[in-house]
């Protein structure tokens, strides 16, 4: 990974340098959470001790939640990644910059995805590539 060159954060990203902060703590929290729900503490039925088999339906329930709550925690690393690379932007310089058009990124948009890495015209021939 190349070493970026830190300057000096721009006063204007400060606000988003903070929010980005709380948020990468806050996701932090949540991935420890799901890790927790997920390692079996407290809804493991799997271990039952009655003697009793467990019926299918508990059985694909619990199979279900676990995936899901496998869902959600990727879906959270990936949101964590886009906001430490946010965070490395502001530190050399080159947040609120499209990274396709190189235009700068209208405020509302930070504003609503501080994480963004295009303007909204670029995000959307992306997403049109993508279909």
């Amino acid at each position: 990974m190349p070493v970026r060159k830190r300057v000096k954060i721009n006063p204007k990203h400060e606000p988003y340098k903070k929010l980005l902060s709380k948020n990468k703590e806050q996701i932090l929290g949540d991935i420890r959470n799901l890790s927790d729900e997920n390692s079996g503490s407290g809804n493991d039925r799997s271990g039952d001790v009655s003697g009793h088999a467990l019926h299918m339906a508990d059985v694909a329930t619990d199979m279900y939640d676990r995936e899901f709550t496998l869902g959600l925690a990727s879906n959270e690393r990936e949101l964590l990644y886009e906001i430490d690379e946010a965070l490395n932007r502001i530190n050399d310089g080159s947040f609120g910059v499209c990274s396709s058009c190189k235009k700068p990124i209208p405020v509302i948009r930070l504003k609503a995805i501080p994480h963004a890495r295009t303007c909204l015209k670029c995000q959307e021939q992306i997403e049109s590539k993508r279909r």
